[in-house]
């Protein structure tokens, strides 16, 4: 039986950029966002629109030696500031993108974290720990990826 609790595996990392070139870069599925993503991540395919709210995506992950195909929308709950992208399997995933000003408006605070639904009990304690454990660090090799594209000057 699914369980309705939720784990949350997140990173942030300042990066020396206005928030509005990160956030463009996060929200251009068809040129930029390919850029920032790590090697765990391929064939990302745009099935609709390809900038912010609207934009269907698909691709693979691949992790621990398996890779998985997944299917999102993106919407902008604040455009600007927050992306989301909902998965449609595993149900009730879900990846925000949060874009701060820093420095008066020269830096971005930017989190990426995603919410995944987690069994009770220990299985649950397992999921929680090998989410965290796989998940952060691609984060963190994604967030220097995206602080490394935002500093080249927009194309």
């Amino acid at each position: 039986m699914p369980s309705s609790e939720k784990h949350v595996v997140s990173a942030t990392a300042t990066i020396p950029a206005a928030p509005a070139r990160v956030y463009d870069i996060l929200a251009d599925y068809k040129e930029e966002h390919p850029r920032i993503l790590p090697p765990e991540f391929s064939d990302l395919v745009v099935d609709q629109g390809g900038v912010g709210a609207g934009t269907m995506i698909r691709f693979k992950m691949r992790v621990l030696g398996r890779t998985q195909n997944y299917r999102a929308i993106v919407t902008e709950p604040e455009p600007g500031r927050v992306l989301v992208e909902t998965y449609f399997e595993p149900d009730g995933t879900v990846t925000t993108f949060i874009v701060d000003p820093e420095s008066n408006g020269q830096h971005s605070r930017v989190t990426f974290s995603t919410s995944m639904p987690v069994r009770e009990g220990f299985a649950g304690k397992i999921e929680r720990f090998a989410g965290t454990r796989l998940l952060r660090p691609i984060f963190e090799r994604e967030l220097n990826l995206l602080a490394a594209r935002a500093m080249q000057p927009a194309q």
